[in-house]
């Protein structure tokens, strides 16, 4: 089957945001009792408004159930079933008037290096992007970001409110960053309207990568969905999909 990524879910100007991505690849994976969500490893930045291949992954020692997307010669991402982040070390939410405060701390008001990202860029007009302001919380080093989704959120949207978060609080300001792997799963989609918080908190880093979880908790302290992320250190100049130039 094809999957495209509509330009308007961008991260960098020319390619896709990396968690709605991973969000859409994800949902053609098979998942199981056992193995509840999905994790994807993106390869190569998506490109925008082009028709990608996915197709199963055969082969011995595969897991079953994991895809790959290609963009004709190129190795886009690939997915597979897991079984999901951890759950212990999980920080329980702040207050959703917490996090908004938190989100005038956000450091991308001052300097980001992807200004149209779909989930937390600042160039981004009310209703066409998330437009998240994750900030560092006064009492400890999490991160906590107010979120009150549109009408159509969706599998994509979770995806993607779990996804930049997890780069703040790893430190991409002053450091540009792009997802390099990405493990969410999502329980209950949150309703549209009301309000939410995305809280976020550094994993630990090893070279120019960098560990971070997520969670999505409901106005009533639920937990929605989370993740777990790796992201990789770049020259945000040098951002363009493999087959940019053909």
């Amino acid at each position: 089957m094809e999957l495209v990524v509509p330009a308007r879910f961008c991260g960098p100007p020319e390619s896709g945001n990396g968690g709605w991505t991973s969000g859409h690849l994800a949902r053609q994976v098979r998942t199981t009792p056992e193995l509840t969500a999905v994790t994807v490893r993106l390869r190569t930045p998506p490109p925008l408004d082009r028709p990608m291949t996915v197709r199963e992954v055969p082969g011995e020692g595969v897991v079953d159930g994991a895809v790959e997307l290609v963009d004709g010669d190129h190795l886009v991402a690939q997915a597979w079933p897991d079984r999901g982040p951890g759950r212990d070390a999980v920080p329980g939410p702040v207050p959703f008037e917490v996090a908004v405060a938190a989100g005038e701390r956000f450091e991308g008001l001052d300097d980001h290096p992807f200004p149209t990202c779909f989930s937390c860029g600042t160039g981004r007009v009310a209703g066409d992007g998330l437009r998240l302001r994750p900030g560092r919380l006064e009492e400890d080093e999490a991160y906590a970001c107010a979120w009150v989704p549109d009408a159509g959120v969706d599998v994509e949207t979770v995806w993607a409110a779990l996804d930049c978060p997890g780069g703040w609080a790893s430190g991409i300001a002053g450091r540009a960053m792009v997802l390099g792997t990405m493990t969410a799963q999502v329980d209950d989609l949150p309703v549209a309207g009301a309000p939410h918080v995305v809280m976020a908190w550094q994993r630990g880093s090893e070279g120019r990568k960098h560990l971070s979880g997520t969670a999505l908790y409901a106005a009533d302290g639920r937990l929605l969905a989370q993740a777990e992320a790796t992201w990789i250190a770049v020259d945000p100049t040098t951002v363009r999909p493999a087959g940019a130039t053909r």
